[in-house]
């Protein structure tokens, strides 16, 4: 789906932590923002109002594009996803998408090292 733009984004954009007991997240703190970089433009999560309910309900919307304090604005949601979703987990939280790119986040020479929390949490949890 494309952006609500209708243009390629790249930046580093804010995201809110949702959701800290995942395979994904347990070395994260629930709302911890992080930095994490865009580079789409075709990147916007839709949905219809169930699944946008079950999603919130159960726990698998696990980040949201936020501003540096968390609040959630038109303004922080950089490509027009529904409720600023920026990453989801599927039933049975052993898969996890994101539109963000953790992986060019993870060294502070790139401007944020942000992205390391989640390739951690995946190690802690498999250890």
């Amino acid at each position: 789906m494309r952006n609500d733009g209708q243009r390629f984004i790249c930046k580093h954009v804010d995201l809110r932590t949702e959701n800290a007991e995942t395979p994904f997240t347990n070395a994260i703190d629930k709302g911890q923002m992080l930095k994490i970089p865009i580079a789409h433009g075709e990147g916007k999560y839709v949905c219809d109002d169930n699944t946008l309910k079950q999603l919130n309900d159960s726990g698998r919307v696990l980040f949201r594009y936020a501003e540096p304090d968390g609040r959630l604005t038109a303004e922080s949601n950089p490509n027009g996803s529904i409720d600023n979703i920026a990453g989801v987990a599927n039933e049975t939280f052993n898969v996890f998408g994101m539109m963000p790119h953790p992986e060019r986040a993870a060294d502070p020479a790139l401007g944020s090292s942000d992205g390391r929390l989640i390739f951690e949490s995946i190690v802690r949890r498999f250890r």
